[in-house]
């Protein structure tokens, strides 16, 4: 298995995951609208790689021409990042996210099937599970009516998946991926203002944005601020190569299905607070920072148990907190450094 159409191919995640595909030998073929990417990640691609992927301008939502591509480049398998992830966002604009996240899965699906293409690693996500009523999470926890419809597209997506029963997926539910790639040359780069903390808090840090605001201190968590389960995306990259490694093996979902579901995370949960404190630390920088209200669709604390991943992928987190929060300084200062 060598061809993987990778949709979102240019986005953080998506990125991180080009990467290793090219290092362990596959050919990644990128597939992105650029809606919240940038064509400069192709080039810094190969800089690190030495290759260049095959890249393909393509909305996912566009079945005619995502025909066209499978058809050209038969692939073995895709990795499906092309989605909508801005929580907040969702809430006021719910049927963008629909629209894409749910709408682009399908058309998706559709053209896998024409093509005889069976193999998917979809990118799912912690949001899933809504507020657990324990934690640890693991994957047998109910999926819960999401906060938000962001994670109600991730949710209505895995129901799509169990119904698709031609298809072998495997599903990545993904706690909150941070850091950067550590050659510096590629990172998150949201287009606008930025959806996620670290981002924002890196780019308060470069002065490009006035103050961070932390959404809510009155939750019901040591400090007060919302706790998550926060790891590096190269060690989130890893797991997919993993993930596309299951495919085929006799053990798959101990043969009772086609999906199979793994948590990605450390298994340890940091606040929103702890995080700025961290960074402030690893920067040298005191980080101008407010506290605000509490930010709609947001739940109050999760982390993961991840000892499936670990035990069935043979997957773990290698990175911990100070170095995802000094790899996306470097990755912001080099931005600052290309940008002048």
């Amino acid at each position: 298995m060598k061809n993987i159409i990778v949709t979102g191919g240019l986005g953080f995640i998506g990125s991180h995951t080009v990467v290793e595909l090219v290092q362990q030998g596959y050919h990644p073929i990128i597939v992105d609208n650029l809606s919240n990417s940038n064509l400069s990640v192709l080039h810094n691609i190969e800089k690190i790689t030495g290759k260049i992927p095959a890249f393909y301008r393509v909305d996912v939502n566009d079945r005619t021409e995502l025909d066209a591509l499978f058809e050209k480049t038969s692939p073995d398998a895709v990795i499906h990042f092309a989605a909508y992830k801005a929580v907040g966002e969702s809430v006021s604009d719910p049927l963008k996210y629909y629209h894409n996240n749910v709408g682009g899965l399908i058309s998706l699906l559709q053209v896998m099937k024409k093509h005889q293409c069976h193999q998917l690693v979809f990118s799912s996500s912690c949001t899933v599970y809504g507020q657990p009523h324990h934690l640890p999470v693991a994957e047998d926890a109910p999926v819960a009516i999401p906060f938000s419809p962001y994670g109600n597209t991730k949710k209505i997506g895995e129901e799509i998946l169990m119904d698709t029963t031609d298809i072998q997926t495997v599903s990545l539910r993904y706690f909150n991926p941070i850091g950067a790639h550590p050659s510096g040359l590629i990172g998150e780069l949201p287009i606008g203002v930025p959806g996620n903390l670290v981002p924002f808090i890196t780019q308060t840090a470069a002065g490009i944005r006035e103050q961070l605001t932390i959404n809510g201190n009155d939750y019901q968590t040591p400090d007060g601020t919302c706790i998550r389960d926060y790891l590096h995306v190269c060690d989130l990259a890893e797991a997919h190569l993993l993930a596309l490694h299951r495919f085929g093996r006799s053990d798959f979902s101990e043969g009772k299905g086609h999906v199979e579901v793994f948590n990605l995370g450390t298994g340890r949960g940091n606040s929103v607070k702890e995080v700025v404190d961290t960074f402030e630390k690893v920067s040298g920088l005191t980080l101008n920072h407010v506290y605000g209200v509490r930010r709609p669709g947001d739940i109050e604390q999760v982390w993961a148990d991840p000892s499936k991943a670990m035990s069935i992928l043979g997957w773990k987190t290698k990175r911990n907190l100070e170095e995802m929060l000094a790899s996306a300084w470097q990755w912001q200062m080099n931005l600052r450094q290309s940008n002048a």
